[in-house]
């Protein structure tokens, strides 16, 4: 096993369609987890959700994120990242990031359709700025 580069972290969380595991604390303590479209903005990481999910809720009540991004195959890598998130309601920008984020999972053709569906009253546009970032690669050997 071997740390990643910050060049090769940032080109591993970029590469492909590969989804975000966004971790959350419910209100009750117990966790929560469920993947999320995202992108970069240099070192933070970017995605939209609805206001009133569980995500949405614990978020707005404890600004704390865990995001996890991995490689399912041999060797195996992964990236972990504690931050901080930052949230906004501003449609504009929503969506400016949300056609980003379409354009990479679904492609051009079908990102204005995603764009709608995710830039809209009710979501929020989520900033995970890093506190702590585990970057491995070549798990195996």
């Amino acid at each position: 096993m071997r740390q990643m580069s910050v060049e090769e972290r940032r080109a591993f969380l970029l590469e492909g369609t590969r989804t975000a595991k966004l971790g959350v604390t419910r209100r009750d303590g117990s966790p929560y987890v469920l993947p999320v479209w995202s992108v970069l903005d240099g070192d933070d990481v970017v995605f939209t959700t609805g206001a009133e999910t569980v995500r949405g809720r614990a978020l707005r009540r404890d600004g704390r994120a865990s995001i996890c991004v991995d490689e399912e195959r041999p060797p195996y890598a992964f990236v972990r990242i504690n931050g901080s998130a930052t949230l906004s309601e501003d449609l504009g920008e929503m969506r400016r990031w949300a056609r980003l984020i379409s354009t990479r999972y679904m492609g051009e053709a079908l990102a204005d359709r995603y764009t709608e569906r995710n830039a809209v009253p009710g979501e929020l546009l989520v900033r995970v700025t890093p506190r702590r970032v585990v970057a491995e690669a070549d798990v195996v050997d």
